[in-house]
């Protein structure tokens, strides 16, 4: 265990309960590696657990982008998702719940059977119930400058996931495009804007080889991957947190799903 876990693993509890928290330099002055931000995570989780909370899914990081390989290559750590914080398309989060944060449109998976140590890409794909559009809704916790290690034990910057409906999975995701829009006001339709629109070649891992990677990993930390969990594998296109409706659009026949951020 790292010499400044207790103290760190305190810190950052405090922060996921009040993100106005006054830290101090510990955030700052500690590197941890993968696994040290693992374990320190999955405390986090089970203080959640202890407090009443359900774990209602999982998050792979560091799958896109320019975030790919921060911690080593090849290195992709994972996150929770608690089930009181997996919302439906169309609901309405406060400016109060993200502090500094925004939404990522990534793909949800439904997983309707157990993932474990020997997952595949292939055995991923065929344990998948469903695909849904999804948007990560993310909260800036930490300082800019902390080690990549600490941002894994801040569970990745997650608050929570919203999803749309569900749809068979396709079998090849590989030319996947995801369009983000923005509406200052739901009001009137026309006044959506376009703020990008990213396409999975060259810019993601394979979702399903990101759902295998996931399982092994979480093995590794005494976890699997159960039915009726959701499962986000990567950001496309992303946005800081701006009061409006945000709608993702995902292509093959995947769909809609919105969020509005109110203030």
């Amino acid at each position: 265990m790292h010499k400044d876990a207790p103290k760190l693993l305190d810190t950052l509890w405090q922060l996921q309960k009040d993100p106005d928290f006054a830290a101090g330099d510990i955030l700052l002055t500690t590197e941890l590696s993968a696994d040290e931000g693992q374990a320190l995570q999955l405390q986090l989780l089970e203080r959640w657990l202890n407090e009443g909370e359900t774990l209602g899914g999982w998050k792979i990081g560091m799958t896109s982008g320019e975030s790919r390989d921060a911690l080593g290559a090849g290195i992709r750590p994972f996150g929770f998702v608690l089930a009181s914080r997996m919302l439906g398309t169309g609901a309405d989060i406060p400016r109060a719940h993200l502090y500094r944060g925004g939404v990522e449109n990534e793909l949800c998976f439904v997983i309707d059977s157990p993932l474990g140590e020997n997952a595949t890409a292939e055995s991923a794909r065929a344990a998948v119930r469903h695909a849904a559009p999804g948007f990560e809704i993310n909260q800036k916790r930490l300082p800019p400058g902390c080690n990549a290690g600490v941002r894994v034990a801040d569970n990745l910057s997650n608050w929570g996931i919203v999803a749309g409906t569900g749809v068979d999975a396709p079998a090849n995701l590989s030319d996947l495009a995801v369009t983000l829009y923005r509406n200052p006001s739901d009001a009137d339709p026309r006044n959506e804007e376009t703020v990008g629109c990213v396409e999975s070649a060259g810019h993601i891992d394979d979702h399903y080889e990101s759902l295998a990677t996931l399982a092994r990993r979480l093995h590794d930390f005494g976890h699997a991957l159960q039915p009726d969990q959701w499962v986000i594998t990567g950001a496309y296109e992303k946005h800081p947190f701006e009061v409006g409706e945000f709608r993702g659009h995902f292509s093959q026949g995947i769909g809609d799903v919105r969020v509005t951020l109110s203030a």
